[in-house]
């Protein structure tokens, strides 16, 4: 009994020497673990908010309380720094006052007092006004990926720049609004490389398509290119071949699109008149080119 008693003992202090430690260790770790949780749910509540209060802004128009979730030093990947943003916002707004807007959020990484915010983006209006070449109402519908890069300042969650991954808009009058159309091009692409835009129409029957595909740089004031139009082809695509510009300067890809109609007036005569019109941008982001990366000749490189 004595010597169970002793061993009893010896294990004991063994335990209380060596096993004790590790446990409220693991209680502690345990106890940050949860805290971390906590902190972790409750900035994920925040950030959520945020972006729900943006959709609520825009939807309201409130270009005063919308400017409050952004940083000062807001700037996004073209470059625009929040005094110019939100002017193009304010643009925008004038141009369509009935334009609706819808966020959701894909992902949220946090990292301490940053986060970083994947979203699907979609915006749809009407233009009231009639189009220059056709007398009828346009509908815009336009989406996007965008990633947000958050920063808590003052227990406070402000936007602080933001990327747009993908874009593409479109704005359809008359009868091209029930006339499927895309226009594709790369959503990246370095700067000075060749990239193909392709557009693609369901062409409608008895009716004449024509169509020219453009490019724009993302500036301010907007620089357009002179429109040479051609009858789209019997294979119902047209390409156009560009090299991104070297200034590092994000693109645009745009496509005009007119749908006409004939009409045998007499046997000498026929009238051609345009029953639809429509616009389709998509972004194309450049990457600038890095002039201080060089690489050195591998073994096999010099032998040839």
């Amino acid at each position: 009994m004595k010597k169970f008693i002793l061993s009893l003992v010896l294990c004991s202090a063994f335990s209380a020497g060596y096993f004790e430690p590790s446990y409220a260790g693991s209680i502690a770790d345990f106890k940050l673990r949860i805290e971390n949780a906590r902190e972790e749910k409750q900035a994920v509540k925040e950030i959520k908010n945020l972006f729900d209060l943006q959709t609520d802004y825009t939807n309201k128009y409130d270009l005063k309380k919308l400017s409050t979730l952004y940083s000062d030093n807001y700037v996004d990947n073209d470059g625009y720094v929040k005094k110019v943003y939100f002017k193009l916002i304010q643009e925008t707004w004038d141009t369509y006052p009935d334009i609706t807007y819808k966020t959701e959020i894909k992902n949220i990484k946090l990292k301490g007092d940053y986060a970083v915010v994947q979203t699907s983006e979609t915006a749809v209006a009407t233009d009231d006004e009639d189009s220059d070449l056709i007398a009828a109402k346009g509908e815009l519908y336009s989406t996007a990926t965008c990633v947000y890069h958050l920063k808590k300042t003052n227990e406070k969650w402000q936007i602080t720049a933001e990327q747009v991954v993908e874009e593409t808009s479109t704005l359809k009058y008359g009868d091209a609004r029930f006339v499927e159309m895309e226009l594709n091009a790369p959503s990246l692409i370095g700067a000075g490389e060749e990239y193909t835009a392709e557009l693609k129409v369901d062409l409608p029957k008895d009716q004449i398509v024509i169509a020219a595909i453009n490019k724009e740089r993302i500036v301010q004031p907007v620089k357009k290119d002179p429109e040479v139009f051609k009858r789209l082809p019997e294979e119902q695509i047209l390409e156009r071949v560009f090299h991104a510009n070297s200034d590092n300067i994000n693109e645009y890809a745009v496509a005009s699109v007119g749908i006409t109609r004939s009409e045998k007036l007499n046997d000498d005569f026929v009238k051609v008149y345009m029953n639809g019109l429509a616009f389709i941008i998509t972004r194309v982001n450049v990457v600038p080119k890095n002039n201080f990366v060089k690489i050195e000749e591998s073994n096999v490189e010099k032998a040839k």
